[in-house]
């Protein structure tokens, strides 16, 4: 599982012009964007949601980064994008075969949901397998990128 994680301002999703999701500008969060590929499981998605959970990738009062979502009562938009697992080593288009399935990646996906959830934070999403308009203001800008598959390292 493999995920962006941007710390913003604001962030919204939309689908045919509705939006869908959002972080709200009036309390700042992170944006999510994960990728489920081939093979990963549950604990993949727990580790994963620990992580975004606790990352101390939010302000303290003087300004470092010191806090994590949770501590500073954000939001969080989480949103699927299995093109996080596109490799374009090889030619000039991506292939996207380490992707998992729906049938697996919704699942997953749901669970970290529901572990955020447990944390304490607010989290909307976007529209599985939807074509989506993603918007946000970038904090910083603070962009981390983790993967589950490395988390042993």
């Amino acid at each position: 599982m493999r995920a962006v994680i941007q710390r913003v301002t604001r962030a919204e999703v939309s689908v045919d012009g509705e939006v869908v999701g959002r972080v709200p500008p009036e309390c700042g969060g992170l944006l999510v964007l994960v990728g489920v590929a081939d093979g990963d499981d549950s604990a993949d998605a727990e580790w994963m949601a620990r992580k975004i959970a606790h990352l101390r990738v939010m302000p303290d009062a003087e300004g470092r980064m010191n806090r994590s979502v949770v501590e500073c009562g954000g939001a969080l938009l989480l949103v699927s994008q299995f093109t996080l697992l596109g490799d374009a080593r090889k030619g000039r288009r991506p292939s996207f075969d380490r992707a998992a399935l729906p049938a697996v990646a919704v699942p997953l996906l749901e669970t970290v949901r529901l572990h955020l959830l447990s944390e304490g934070i607010p989290v909307e999403t976007g529209r599985f397998g939807a074509h989506m308009e993603v918007g946000l203001v970038n904090d910083g800008p603070v962009t981390l990128v983790l993967d589950s598959a490395e988390r042993s390292r």
